[in-house]
């Protein structure tokens, strides 16, 4: 691997490879390294070096992939595999055809030795006319540098050319200089054991797929934290399976486990990881790998993700839902304000978004409605509190609103139960 200095190590390197020969060929003739539009301002004769463009090596561009572990540490220092286009312009009297001398003995040098050897690269970087590059480390790169001719059409080069305002052609041939791998200067990767055993799997390939997600209970769109979810599709067994909702993940019972169904009782059977919450839930099936010396689990294949509503429900105390409405109070401003407290299954998550959802009961013409945002919280939890206007009085129905999924309000011989409504009465206050 190489440094930063990598590219410029490698431009003056190849004009110290070629000088001998074009020295003694072509007596006085000079090596440079400026832009070709400067050439006319050059005496005598020789060749000039102007690397015009870098490209990413096809062949080594990827090799150093991954360069970090899922936990972000090192496992190899990234690098850049790059190749180097060079234009060598060839310049001097035309009249004695210096320019095309100048160009056989460059091209008989490069094609007899085409590689840029140690030796060359570590007495340039030796060299007083390049102390700039004091510090490169290319000569210790194991890919060595090679030369190649470039076969670019006149098109090509008119191309090229056309990029220097109002500059003359001059005789010119094109090089490629591959390969310059330059190594990124990143923490040092952290030693590891060395393999103990290997061993070889072979499975087929049964990528689960789910096609819904309802309650196994009617009505079916309606999935709570209290209702078995049965999930149908295909493939969905494996060899251990999870059923990921949300950041809550499920390690369903054998019994409950098919092919083409999964059953999860969300009332009795806790996560094995991660925490349930209401709203809008992404499910997916997980299969896990079991791997290596002793056998652990390791991250399959997962199927598609369908989206479903697990609605929030207000506990109950004796069959009463846990809604509590203060009597009105006082702000320092002088304005009057209840307090409606909630509590609700399951907990609610501290950024989740929670709403008080308020209908007026019994009246059939303009009955009110309300909307009222709850209080912050500072942690996850199963209480709630929402601040409401101190003139509202009467009876209401209640629902809360998490993260866009309701809870339910259930008709029983057309009456609403209970159970999941409650009415406001202001005789009925927090101590």
């Amino acid at each position: 691997m190489s440094n930063d200095l990598a590219i410029a190590t490698v431009t003056a390197t190849l004009g110290e490879w070629v000088r001998p020969a074009l020295e003694d060929d072509l007596g006085g003739a000079g090596v440079n390294m400026v832009r070709p539009d400067q050439i006319d301002g050059l005496a005598g004769s020789g060749v000039n070096i102007f690397l015009y463009q870098v490209t990413p090596n096809s062949a080594y561009r990827n090799v150093d992939l991954p360069t970090r572990r899922s936990g972000g540490t090192v496992v190899r220092r990234p690098q850049a595999a790059l190749d180097l286009h060079y234009m060598l312009t060839f310049y001097g009297t035309e009249t004695s055809l210096e320019p095309q001398r100048a160009m056989g003995s460059v091209v008989r040098t490069l094609h007899a030795r085409p590689v840029l050897s140690r030796q060359a690269i570590e007495d340039t970087i030796a060299s007083s006319s390049f102390t700039y590059l004091v510090g490169s480390d290319l000569a210790e790169q194991i890919e060595p540098v090679k030369m190649t001719p470039l076969s670019l059409n006149l098109d090509d080069f008119s191309k090229l050319w056309s990029v220097f305002f109002q500059t003359a052609y001059r005789l010119s041939i094109a090089y490629v200089a591959n390969l310059v791998l330059i190594e990124a200067d990143a923490e040092p990767p952290r030693p590891t054991l060395p393999v103990r055993a290997r061993n070889i799997y072979a499975r087929p390939f049964r990528d689960p797929y789910v096609e819904t997600v309802v309650a196994e209970d009617p009505p079916e769109e309606r999935i709570t934290s209290a209702a078995t979810c049965l999930i149908t599709g295909r493939n969905l067994r494996g060899e251990v399976t999870r059923v990921r909702i949300g950041n809550a993940e499920y390690s369903p019972l054998r019994a409950n486990l098919g092919d083409a169904r999964i059953r999860i009782d969300l009332e009795n059977e806790a996560p094995s990881d991660g925490t349930l919450r209401a709203g809008v839930q992404a499910l997916r099936v997980v299969h896990r790998l079991m791997m290596g010396t002793p056998e652990t689990e390791h991250e399959g294949v997962e199927s598609n993700v369908v989206a479903f509503a697990l609605r929030p429900r207000i506990r109950e105390t004796g069959g009463t839902p846990d809604i509590l409405v203060s009597a009105i109070q006082t702000d320092t401003d002088g304005n009057g304000y209840r307090t409606v407290t909630v509590r609700l299954l399951p907990d609610v998550g501290r950024r989740q978004r929670v709403e008080l959802l308020i209908n007026e009961y019994g009246v059939d013409i303009d009955p009110r409605t309300y909307r009222y945002p709850a209080e912050p919280r500072n942690a996850a939890s199963a209480t709630v509190d929402f601040i409401i206007g101190p003139d509202i009085s009467g009876e209401y129905l209640f629902r809360v609103q998490v993260d866009g999924a309701q809870s339910a309000l259930r008709m029983d011989d057309n009456e609403l139960s209970p159970t999941y409504h409650r009415f406001i009465q202001p005789r009925r206050s927090i101590p």
